[in-house]
């Protein structure tokens, strides 16, 4: 089943992210892994204090991806991932720490792309729904909901992935042994292992709130 986009516009929000004294507003955020059909999709909630860098390690722990490429995100014609300058293109990468999703609302920007490891090119859509204030029982970044599990790392891009899915999936299929020896079990296209996510987000939750009590303690406020 296709996600269903949430109809809350953003440019009705009203914040200041960096304001420590305001309650935490929200994102809840889809990403589609692109030529997936049935879709592979994710759907997850940050606050608009993280950094696009956070949101590629909420995307690496959805998908179940073992951050081990290289990322980027297409912001418009801005494009943020690991900084470096780009002698062919002459485009820059900026810094994915140095920007807030935040930022982005504020610019109306609601929709860009996410691509992880530039050899099987796994390319996102990523669309911003909806900002709400969080809920004091969540802990966040957290996962909402998805279907269908993503691919394996280096299984050889698009192409690669169909082929891997159809060994392990189709009875009798010559290469069904050598695919599951390779991956080291069977591949099952439609267990996208919620428990596995929610340990990887809560790592990064726990993150978070480490990092939110050491800046308090920082400034005097405990």
């Amino acid at each position: 089943m296709q996600p269903q986009h949430s109809r809350q516009r953003l440019d009705t929000f009203s914040l200041d992210c960096h304001d420590e004294a305001m309650p935490d507003q929200i994102a809840r955020i889809l990403i589609t892994l692109d030529d997936t059909k049935p879709a592979v999709w994710r759907r997850v909630e940050l606050p608009l204090t993280n950094s696009l860098k956070t949101l590629h390690l909420a995307i690496q722990a959805a998908m179940l991806f073992e951050n081990s490429h290289l990322f980027q995100f297409d912001v418009g014609d801005t494009r943020y991932g690991i900084p470096f300058d780009d002698e062919w293109s002459g485009t820059p990468t900026r810094d994915a720490g140095n920007i807030r999703l935040g930022k982005l609302v504020e610019r109306g920007i609601a929709a860009f792309s996410y691509t992880y490891d530039f050899g099987d090119n796994w390319r996102h859509t990523v669309v911003i729904e909806a900002v709400s204030p969080a809920d004091p029982e969540k802990e966040y970044p957290c996962f909402v909901a998805g279907e269908r599990r993503a691919p394996p790392e280096d299984i050889g891009g698009m192409m690669g992935f169909e082929d891997f899915v159809e060994a392990m999936t189709e009875a009798g299929h010559s290469e069904r042994d050598a695919v599951v020896g390779w991956y080291g079990g069977v591949f099952d296209p439609a267990d996208i292992s919620p428990e596995e996510i929610g340990i990887r987000m809560g790592r990064l939750a726990k993150r978070r709130s480490n990092g939110r009590v050491a800046h308090k303690k920082a400034q005097g406020l405990q």
